[in-house]
């Protein structure tokens, strides 16, 4: 277990809202009507490269907002293309953002999300399938869309804990969340997120006993600037194991293993 950090000195956490917060605004006021922009007709048909521009805003406004708050992304290796079901631990609302700086990609999400003041707005825009936790009819329902996009060859996110945690440790994966992939035939790639340097700063990161998302938005905006990771890691191919069961087991496993390395 990882101990918590010394919190920062209140003088060096005021500087950084004093330079922070209108950075912050400046990001939200001048990047966002680009992104939104590049949602609607014609532009949303623009290409730049091989990925639409949409898409490549995406990503630079995911990585600026990361930047924003201190954090310096580091990518080691690399999300398939087309149709692929992403599993990565899952410690912050951050999370997001740190998987759209590196690839455009529906996420599966809590309903309570789309509440959320910035983010909730972001992910309803950001192809997010909204689940209410808890609701049977819901939970398939997601999984029938997220089926359908994955045969549509395109990617999807999701955290198979289920929930948050404390940044402490990996929970176990959910292996019903597995079965679309199995049913679409299309490969699982482990994503491990890692805050500070080998992960020391998980609990810093992650949301405080009974801390909401506004308080954790406001406290991390005054944190130390710090190294952030997302590992791609190697891929379960389709019918590469048998079952559901023993892919989420696999899954898991890789990203506990990449959680710990040096």
């Amino acid at each position: 277990m990882n101990p918590r950090p010394v919190a920062a000195p209140r003088m060096a956490r005021t500087f950084r809202y004093l330079y922070r917060t209108p950075w912050l605004l400046a990001h939200l006021l001048l990047g966002l009507p680009l992104v939104l922009l590049a949602m609607l007709p014609p532009w949303r048909n623009w290409q730049v490269g091989s990925r639409p521009l949409e898409h490549q805003l995406v990503r630079l406004w995911s990585a600026g907002l990361l930047r924003v708050f201190g954090l310096r992304v580091r990518a080691l290796g690399s999300p398939l293309p087309g149709g692929v079901l992403l599993v990565a631990n899952h410690v912050s609302w951050m999370d997001i953002q740190m998987i759209h700086s590196q690839h455009m990609v529906g996420f599966v999400a809590k309903a309570e999300i789309a509440g959320w003041p910035l983010v909730g707005w972001l992910a309803a825009r950001g192809q997010t399938i909204f689940h209410q936790r808890g609701d049977t009819q819901s939970l398939g329902g997601v999984m029938d869309e997220m089926s359908a996009r994955l045969r549509q060859q395109r990617p999807v996110a999701v955290f198979p804990e289920g929930r948050t945690r404390n940044g402490h440790e990996v929970g176990p994966f959910h292996a019903r969340i597995f079965t679309c992939a199995v049913e679409a035939g299309v490969p699982v790639q482990p994503v491990a997120i890692r805050y500070g340097e080998q992960g020391r700063a998980q609990s810093v990161v992650a949301f405080g006993e009974r801390e909401g998302f506004v308080p954790n938005f406001l406290r991390l905006l005054g944190e130390p600037a710090r190294r952030a990771e997302v590992h791609f890691l190697e891929p379960i191919a389709p019918g590469q194991l048998e079952g559901r069961r023993q892919i989420a087991e696999l899954a898991r496993q890789r990203v506990v293993q990449a959680m710990a390395a040096a």
